[in-house]
């Protein structure tokens, strides 16, 4: 987010004068095959990046929790379609579906959003409805239905509540999925258009340069590992916190 507020130079200003520059203390990171300032491309890569992985964790969140609660409260026979429906969706690998959308419908941040999002959002309805079935089972719930409770009141007081810590968890999950699936996108030319900035299309234009000035393709690249890893780290600390299981390990 850094961007949104600074960035030591315009990410689209080309210097030709100053191509492939060393990193100095003018050029931190140096400058890429067109004289653009390498780190100002980075952090604004990192607004595209991260921008597209809220909006795509925000769909598959939203997608996964409710067909994941829907699939747990509904009939027999409707959780054996929405499952069996999720099951197909979770089998294919989440990139390969994101790849699939895009490509039908063009390149652009919004496609690859959608995608991402949606291809995420299946490994969520899994994790879910597990969860959303094992709640609805407990007795507190049983209890509460007996006594005369609505279904929409049983998933709005007791469901939707109890599974706060798992979409936490599952959040940080999708975010690091969809940094990896934009940048790969991207990096296909199916994702974020040029001209704007992003860690994929970096890799993309200076693969041609990687052994006569290799940091120009490390440097996102070891972005997108960080965004990852630290999504990564994020959850494992989100399930650890608020997993009570886990308690006995802290």
């Amino acid at each position: 987010m850094l961007s949104v507020f600074w960035t030591p130079y315009d990410p689209l200003a080309v210097d030709s004068a100053a191509r492939f520059a060393a990193p100095t203390l003018q050029h931190l990171l140096g400058t890429d095959q067109l004289g653009r300032d390498v780190l100002s491309n980075v952090i604004e890569g990192a607004r595209t990046s991260l921008l597209a992985a809220f909006a795509a964790t925000v769909i598959a969140i939203t997608i996964g929790a409710a067909l994941g609660t829907a699939s747990a409260v509904a009939p027999r026979w409707l959780d054996g379609l929405l499952s069996a429906v999720v099951t197909a969706v979770v089998a294919l690998p989440a990139l390969l579906l994101a790849l699939v959308l895009a490509a039908a419908r063009g390149p652009s941040t919004s496609t690859a959003v959608v995608a991402i999002g949606i291809a995420a959002g299946a490994s969520v309805a899994a994790v879910t409805r597990f969860e959303a079935a094992a709640i609805v089972r407990a007795p507190y719930v049983l209890a509460s239905r007996f006594s005369g409770a609505s279904t929409a009141l049983v998933v709005r007081r007791h469901v939707l509540r109890n599974l706060v810590p798992t979409l936490a968890v599952q959040s940080s999950g999708a975010a690091s999925i969809a940094i990896v699936a934009e940048s790969t996108l991207s990096y296909l030319g199916l994702g974020t258009p040029p001209p704007t900035p992003s860690w994929g299309r970096m890799l993309a234009a200076t693969q041609q340069y990687l052994l006569v000035h290799p940091l120009l393709t490390l440097w996102p690249a070891v972005f997108v590992c960080l965004a990852v890893l630290g999504f990564n780290l994020l959850g494992d600390g989100l399930r650890e916190r608020l997993d009570p299981t886990l308690a006995h390990y802290r």
